[in-house]
């Protein structure tokens, strides 16, 4: 699956798209989504919460993987690292860009920059997809 309509499409009702995770490009070698930071996905001090900056993450490298995906599997996340390094503040957007490290027949890994609407870097978010069989 790599029509970037259809990704989104497959998002939407998900946690992902409860989180408003915008897909702006989906390619086998990366992802590149956008999300505005909504007060519910912020910490009490108005700053985008690490859980939701690991989701976004996570769904990109997700993306990724799906896009890479032969017929007939599916994937799931089993080992993800994040780095934090800056906040994004409620009222901006972030913007995420996934790059494949790896692309292997049972494995990828990705990693994912996290970056706030003046471009500095807030996160870095490494995963390991597995590839198995998908449930029938």
């Amino acid at each position: 699956m790599t029509d970037l309509t259809q990704l989104q499409q497959v998002l939407q009702p998900l946690f992902p798209g409860l989180m408003g995770v915008r897909l702006l490009e989906a390619t086998p070698e990366r992802v590149v989504a956008e999300m505005v930071v909504r007060p519910d996905l912020c910490t009490a001090g108005g700053i985008l919460h690490g859980g939701a900056v690991m989701a976004f993450a996570d769904t990109l490298g997700a993306v990724g993987t799906i896009v890479n995906l032969p017929p007939g599997k599916s994937t799931t996340t089993t080992d993800s690292s994040t780095k934090f390094m800056a906040g994004a503040m409620a009222g901006t957007t972030v913007r995420g860009e996934s790059v494949a490290l790896h692309r292997g027949r049972t494995t990828h890994v990705w990693q994912t920059s996290i970056t706030n609407d003046a471009g500095r870097l807030c996160a870095q978010v490494t995963q390991t997809q597995l590839v198995m069989d998908a449930r029938g």
